[in-house]
């Protein structure tokens, strides 16, 4: 029988995801070894509570109290840092993990998205791994996808639906007719949404998301830059309505792609076509387009959240310590990454979907109109529901592409007219 050799673990962060880990890591650790030629041993486990009712029982052994210490420990050989957040002890532990040459793995996607390019350089100083397939997207493999499999691809833009939340949301609305509030809290029950899912619906975690994407695309350093960033919270029932009506779906897209040389990072509500593969995304899936030469286009779908798809994620970056596949974190060595100037938002051209609450009276669709031309917008299709009742009109319309600085002026314009009960919503249309 032939002895593999043990590789020691321990992981920081025992919840819900760290417990399902463990367990899904107890289960596979003979398939593991013989896949890998090493055997993964859990050593030690650390966690805020100890004493939290969990559905693996551990041995008193294997918990440490002071996740710090196992960054010492040179008994250990790799750290799951299952923590989450930027700052605090999930920024401390894993800084010092790698300083001291531990391999890690994490699914902490906002650590990443602000500390990946100092920690990216820490692990190639040392020689280790620093593995975070589970931060993206759960259990796509869009990390290794990046990083191995379009390895030879020159790619000229990534985008998707990487928040299932969102998804959820939307495409519920859409399919049961129950407001936005109606369905939050039917998310928020079924474990779909956190109970405070503000970074969901405003876009940030999204916005985290594209931004580690867009660095391994284009083969630069993670965006500081202020990016485009907007939520669901606004659209209701009427927008959703309306968009089928016209041949649309509403999406929440995270976009990236390079125009004359300038990176264009964006995270918002979008108007896709009913017959775009992405258009019938629904539930808590995921999915990630890439365009590149020579492939063409290359889609993944999958579940983006949960403790199943997420441990997936996290196996398979510990086979890839296992198995001594010791690589740049980003695909490329931290001094070949490049910084590229960011696109002016501005200068973004686009059709976009508008809905404008007017008072119901002769004259008002006269004076709108005359507002588009001005600001350079022309119309391509136009919807008016009349509400007799409260003497007012919704009238949504579908322009044609125009710059994104016409739009504003457009909104601010409307905004002003003494016929609009209200702010008008505003959607841009993506053409995938």
């Amino acid at each position: 029988m032939k002895i593999f050799k043990k590789i020691n673990i321990a992981i920081v962060g025992f919840g819900n995801i760290g417990s399902y880990f463990y367990k899904t890591l107890q289960k596979n650790k003979k398939t593991i070894s013989i896949k890998t030629g090493k055997m993964p041993y859990v050593k030690y486990i650390s966690a805020k509570n100890i004493n939290k009712n969990r559905f693996v029982k551990l041995p008193k052994s294997k918990w440490v109290k002071n996740p710090m210490d196992l960054t010492l420990n040179k008994k250990i050989d790799v750290i799951v840092e299952l923590i989450g957040g930027s700052e605090g002890i999930a920024k401390k532990l894993v800084f010092s993990a790698l300083k001291n040459k531990k391999h890690v793995i994490t699914a902490n996607k906002d650590l990443i998205a602000k500390y990946g390019d100092q920690l990216a350089y820490i692990a190639e100083k040392n020689k280790v791994n620093l593995e975070y397939e589970a931060a993206v997207a759960g259990g796509i493999p869009i990390i290794k996808s990046m990083k191995e499999g379009l390895i030879a691809n020159k790619i000229s833009k990534i985008y998707g639906i990487l928040n299932g939340t969102t998804n959820y949301i939307l495409s519920t609305m859409e399919n049961t007719g129950e407001n936005f509030h109606e369905v939050l809290n039917k998310a928020i029950k079924l474990g779909f949404a956190e109970s405070n899912p503000i970074s969901d619906l405003n876009g940030s975690d999204a916005a985290s998301k594209i931004k580690i994407l867009s660095s391994l695309a284009f083969n630069k350093t993670i965006s500081k830059n202020k990016i485009l960033v907007e939520g669901i919270q606004n659209i209701n029932l009427t927008d959703i309505f309306h968009a089928k009506s016209l041949g649309y779906k509403i999406k929440l897209l995270a976009i990236s792609e390079v125009i004359s040389g300038r990176l264009n990072e964006r995270v918002h509500p979008c108007l896709v076509l009913n017959s775009s593969h992405i258009a019938n995304i629904n539930g808590v899936l995921n999915a990630i387009i890439v365009d590149g030469h020579p492939i063409g286009r290359s889609i993944l779908q999958g579940e983006g959240a949960g403790p199943g798809p997420t441990s997936s994620a996290l196996i398979s970056d510990l086979c890839s310590v296992l198995r001594g596949n010791i690589k740049y974190p980003f695909g490329v060595s931290y001094f070949l990454r490049k910084k590229i100037i960011k696109f002016d938002t501005l200068k973004h051209s686009s059709s976009s979907y508008l809905r404008i609450e007017v008072k119901d009276l002769s004259g008002v669709l006269s004076s709108i109109t005359k507002i588009f031309a001005k600001n350079k917008i022309s119309i391509k299709n136009l919807i008016q529901v009349p509400d007799k009742k409260n003497k007012k009109a919704s009238i949504a319309i579908i322009t044609h592409k125009s710059l994104e600085k016409n739009f504003n002026n457009l909104l601010l314009n409307l905004t002003k007219n003494k016929f609009v009960l209200k702010k008008p919503t505003f959607i841009r249309i993506e053409n995938i």
